[in-house]
């Protein structure tokens, strides 16, 4: 019942479901215009030639097939814990199950600093993505994802699928995700216990990507400055997100999915009904 918003795009490309910029063999009258030799005479309006004499074409909107290019963060944090794996691979295979049932042309790129890894999007349910993407060796596994590395299609929906939890300019990014005339959409997953923890006492925390500990004792003028930067962090990417026009969708993973894609998602318009 949801889906990427490929209604509210007019597409170029191979033939499908969706109007593109130009005319074709639809259903869909678009306009007229003067017979050509050589036109189509399947497409003649001749009830306008019984009143006029003069040769007609009625013009049809074309009918083509939507592009959507899925980039998967595979950095470390986006399966640090059970709940929040569980949450990123089911927001890979609806994301790339709703596309393919809308006819879409699919491609997955896994990425992990500088490094990538093409995914087949019909080999999902074998579940072997994630023991290839764990293999991926990063120069510098804190790095964002070098989007710009990707060979991305003109004209595609470019679905980011990543936490954000990466110290890096969002300008660079959404202007990768928007070239060659992208459209540029995000989701976010993200658990309670990193938007708002609990945390008071002595702790080792480890590093997701680096797996190394660090010990540290939590005061509540410490857990304050973490929320304070968290909530920082995500007003700089929903800033930036506006400016380019890039749907964020923040997905908790503690809430049943389709509940959580209608509270978030649909509201901010990075998916939209099929009907």
């Amino acid at each position: 019942m949801l889906r990427l918003p490929f209604r509210s795009r007019v597409w170029r490309g191979a033939a499908g479901e969706f109007a593109g910029s130009g005319t074709g063999a639809s259903m869909d009258f678009q306009d007229h215009r003067a017979y050509s030799p050589g036109d189509d005479p399947r497409h003649i309006n001749w009830q306008a030639y019984a009143r006029t004499g003069q040769y007609s074409m009625k013009l049809f909107r074309e009918e083509i097939r939507p592009v959507v290019d899925l980039i998967l963060d595979a950095s470390s944090s986006m399966f640090f814990s059970p709940e929040k794996a569980g949450r990123t691979a089911e927001l890979l295979n609806f994301l790339t199950h709703s596309s393919l049932t809308a006819g879409a042309s699919v491609r997955i790129y896994a990425m992990s600093g500088d490094k990538q890894l093409a995914i087949d999007p019909m080999t999902l349910k074998l579940n072997r993505w994630q023991a290839d993407i764990a293999a991926l060796t990063p120069t510098n596994p804190s790095s964002p994802p070098e989007i710009h590395r990707i060979s991305l299609r003109s004209h595609a929906l470019r679905v980011f699928l990543s936490d954000l939890l990466f110290p890096a300019d969002p300008n660079p990014i959404l202007r990768a995700l928007g070239q060659k005339q992208g459209t540029p959409i995000l989701f976010a997953p993200f658990t309670d216990t990193e938007a708002n923890p609990e945390w008071a006492g002595n702790y080792d925390f480890i590093d997701a990507e680096l797996h190394t500990r660090h010990p540290h004792r939590i005061e509540p003028a410490t857990l304050r400055r973490y929320r304070e930067a968290y909530a920082a962090h995500f007003n700089l990417w929903k800033d930036a997100a506006i400016r380019h026009q890039a749907p964020l969708a923040r997905i908790p993973c503690a809430t049943e999915l389709m509940a959580a894609l209608y509270q978030h998602a649909l509201p901010v318009k990075a998916l939209e009904t099929t009907k």
